[in-house]
């Protein structure tokens, strides 16, 4: 299923600072950043359980903020893009 995470971390102090640079880096370890505080990510009921726990760690809940938009398996129909940064397709092989 693919799964949209938008994050809003206080950066106010070095600890807020240190905590963007880890929920930046869970989000990379499952998806593709599609803008600065948004991430795309396609996973199983599992990986999502994980992914929810490892971001609810990396987070303060009295000053940060954390959204999880389940799109579903059907999601190529629910999402449209315009504009520059076309997002790459994880279900796609990987040529390199």
């Amino acid at each position: 299923m693919l799964v949209l995470i938008t994050y809003d971390v206080s950066t106010v102090s070095s600890a807020g600072q240190k905590r963007l640079r880890k929920v930046s880096k869970i989000c990379q370890n499952y998806g593709q950043r599609v803008q600065n505080s948004v991430f795309e990510c396609i996973v199983d009921s599992t990986q999502l359980t994980q992914l929810k726990y490892e971001l609810a760690e990396a987070i303060d809940e009295t000053k940060d903020s954390l959204r999880i938009y389940k799109l579903g398996n059907n999601y190529k129909s629910k999402v449209t893009h315009i504009g520059v940064k076309e997002s790459i397709d994880l279900e796609g092989p990987l040529i390199i």
